[in-house]
């Protein structure tokens, strides 16, 4: 039985009661700051079917680290550079292989007349009795008995002879010392010391302390005061920027200051190993025999180190490697570096045969033009200083004076300016020697670098300037160097606006300094002045020893 349809009942909706608005509270007026704005929420990742897979999470780790890497890219590439660099220099230190002990070049048998060549039965013999580091090479032998074998390319002015090893290649083996903590004992030839003086020595020393020290001050002119040039050195060093521990001036003939050294050294040293660091010639392994034969005296070790020691030669590039040498008590070791080769230096355009006569003998002795008892003047003459110097006179007053420091066996010539070409064209090879002999003369380039110089007088009662010729010594501009003969010259009127006009011709790669005037002789202590210094500035300042 159907049940009965019930109809559909609404109800109607009856509002809320509307209740009354509160009354407002009055309180008294109190600013306040407006709040700070709410931080951003971050957008939920999603729950569920939306949530991120670990795919989407791996990919964003991958972009957030490839943006961090390009901003930190250049700091991170500088960084693996120098690491790569600093591990390609410290590959190029010596290795425990033997090597010759008077050149440094490693011993082999392969190609006779080669540095580092040994006889074979002889290298056989004492690798067997493990005494491989006291033997000394063929090459080493010659270069012991006077011959000039060179071994550098590019370097002696001729083809001739067995070119081996490259300037370039001496430099990279000096490489890894920018990386080695290491003391550098840096050396300078005070005959020639703008060119031997390695202006960029940082680029091998790196940071490492530096020693200056100055050779071969015994060839210095009789009478020289000591203090004057120990100034001298360390104002020039000053000015070149290069901050040294200390200056000592040497001479390894005579062991003059070589003590002073060997105690800056042991102070310094500090466990470390001991570079000697200098261009080529400048008298390293001369320096290093001193030192050990000043050392032997109290040090078993060093006297030990004098029967193999480095062979000292004229040749430019006699050593060819850094030769290790046991010197020391207190451990750490003693390194003779290759020279660095200078393009811009005499050695560097002449014959091989001709480099004896670039390293002075014995004491200098200044050549003056003109001489007291002459009365031929400078302008409208030419100087031949040798076949590597002509300096043509254009202008200079009355007393001036030329004086030619370097050594004895370079003569000084002159003729009229309006006859030096031909002059110069015939007598090369001749009179005016190096380059010596006529097959030489024939292969010799010429003077094809002119320098300009125009030199004031400022004043008249000291040197007004060195022009200083590289690798091969000094030229003293005197203003009054010429005595006069009339008491009655008006001498002050004369010097009021002096200037002397010097056109200087000379190998071409060959640089000519002008520097301050070089304090050597017994008037020189009178001349020279000293730097008026503050306190701040004397205390900066390297000392120097003698």
């Amino acid at each position: 039985m159907a049940s009965p349809h019930l109809p559909f009942l609404s109800f109607p909706k009856t509002p809320p009661p509307q209740l009354a608005a509160p009354r407002p509270l009055t309180l008294p007026f109190r600013p306040r700051a407006a709040p700070a704005a709410a931080p951003q929420p971050t957008p939920p990742e999603g729950v569920g079917p939306a949530a991120p897979t670990r795919g989407d999470r791996f990919l964003g780790r991958q972009v957030a680290t490839e943006a961090a890497a390009r901003v930190l890219a250049p700091d991170d590439a500088d960084r693996r550079l120098r690491r790569k660099e600093k591990r390609r220099a410290l590959a190029k230190k010596p290795s425990g292989l033997a090597s010759c002990y008077g050149c440094g070049a490693p011993l082999h048998t392969a190609e006779e007349g080669a540095p580092g060549y040994v006889d074979p039965d002889t290298y056989d013999l004492k690798r067997r009795h493990h005494q491989l580091r006291t033997v000394l090479c063929a090459r080493c032998k010659l270069l012991s008995h006077g011959h000039m074998v060179t071994a550098v390319g590019g370097h002696g002015g001729y083809p001739g002879g067995k070119q081996f090893v490259s300037a370039e290649k001496l430099r990279e083996k000096l490489s890894y010392l920018r990386h080695e903590k290491a003391l550098i004992v840096k050396l300078v030839d005070i005959v020639d010391f703008n060119g031997s003086f390695l202006a960029r020595v940082r680029d091998f020393a790196g940071a490492n302390p530096i020693i200056l020290v100055i050779t071969k001050v015994d060839l210095l002119p009789r009478d020289t005061d000591l203090n004057c040039v120990g100034d001298w050195v360390v104002d020039s060093v000053v000015k070149k920027k290069l901050n040294v521990l200390s200056v000592h001036l040497t001479s390894s003939k005579s062991l003059v200051g070589i003590t002073g050294v060997i105690s800056e050294i042991q102070q310094e040293k500090k466990g470390r190993d001991v570079y000697i660091l200098g261009s080529a010639n400048v008298g390293k392994s001369a320096f290093i025999s001193a030192l050990l034969r000043t050392m032997a005296y109290k040090d078993p070790v060093a006297a030990a180190a004098q029967k193999y020691k480095p062979i000292q030669s004229a040749v430019p590039g006699t050593t060819l490697g850094p030769i290790e040498i046991e010197a020391f008590l207190g451990g750490g070791k003693l390194y003779d570096t290759p020279g660095v080769h200078l393009h811009h230096r005499q050695a560097a355009v002449i014959h091989a045969d001709d480099l004896p006569s670039l390293a002075p003998q014995s004491r200098l002795k200044g050549r003056c033009f003109p001489a007291n008892d002459t009365d031929v003047e400078l302008s409208g003459n030419s100087l031949f200083w040798a076949g590597l110097v002509r300096i043509d006179v254009v202008k200079a007053l009355p007393r001036t004076r030329l004086t030619f420091y370097g050594p004895k066996k370079l003569k000084v010539n002159v003729a009229p300016t309006t006859e030096a070409d031909q002059f110069y064209k015939t007598e090369v090879g001749v009179t005016l020697t190096p380059p010596t002999g006529k097959e030489t003369a024939e292969r010799w380039a010429g003077l094809q670098g002119v320098r300009e110089l125009k030199i004031k007088y400022e004043e008249r009662d000291r040197p007004a300037c060195d022009i200083a010729i590289s690798g091969l010594g000094w030229i003293s501009v005197e203003p009054s160097g010429v005595p006069s003969n009339s008491p009655d010259d008006n001498i002050e009127e004369e010097y009021d606006d002096g200037e002397l006009h010097l056109m200087v011709h000379v190998p071409k790669p060959v640089e000519v300094f002008v520097r301050p005037p070089l304090p050597v002789g017994k008037a020189a202590s009178q001349w020279y002045r000293y730097q008026e210094l503050t306190e701040e500035e004397e205390e900066l300042r390297p000392k120097w020893h003698y």
